[in-house]
């Protein structure tokens, strides 16, 4: 079940925050899946070790996100905190994608290629729900090559955070005894 709620509430914060954006209202939104995050982390069996996996997600989204914007090739209809940076709520996103790395996305575990293959497909579509549904645009470097970049960035992305996601045990930090 708990997969389940993940996948829920992860649909939910995406919902909200991307249209808290396209209304220039991403204050509760933001407020109310940050709450859902930090639920999620202190619920974790591993909160450490989750908690390092959303800080890891967080900054290479505001590295990443903030990089195509630069370049030109998106635009962003909010931009707090700063001109120069991708806004609050898509940094909220980045981190609730994170926590499905070990929930509603855990059958991908082990699996980089499928994980890169879904990161290249489903990123650049939910970006292109969200430019839709008025949270955005792309920018004037064009569509289809910011399309493909974001669909490069989130190949990348979604192996990287699975294996950011490893449990202790994982990692070889736990010793059998």
């Amino acid at each position: 079940m708990a997969k389940f709620w993940n996948f829920v509430f992860f649909q939910a914060g995406w919902f909200a925050c991307v249209l808290g954006a396209a209304n220039q209202q991403v204050l509760w939104p933001v407020i109310g899946t940050l709450a859902y995050i930090a639920f999620h982390a202190w619920r974790s069996p591993s909160p450490r070790a989750e908690l390092s996996l959303l800080l890891k997600a967080l900054f290479f989204g505001i590295c990443t996100d903030s990089l195509i914007m630069y370049l030109g090739y998106l635009d962003f209809r909010d931009d707090w905190p700063s001109p120069f940076l991708s806004p609050l709520w898509m940094w909220t996103l980045w981190v609730l994608v994170a926590t499905t790395v070990n929930g509603s996305l855990s059958w991908l575990r082990g699996r980089p290629i499928w994980a890169a293959v879904l990161g290249a497909i489903s990123g650049p579509l939910s970006y292109e729900a969200g430019i839709r549904l008025g949270a955005g645009g792309w920018g004037p470097g064009g569509q289809i090559t910011g399309f493909i970049l974001v669909g490069v960035v989130w190949a990348i992305a979604m192996p990287l955070f699975f294996y950011w996601g490893r449990t202790p045990i994982e990692q070889g930090l736990v010793k059998n005894l």
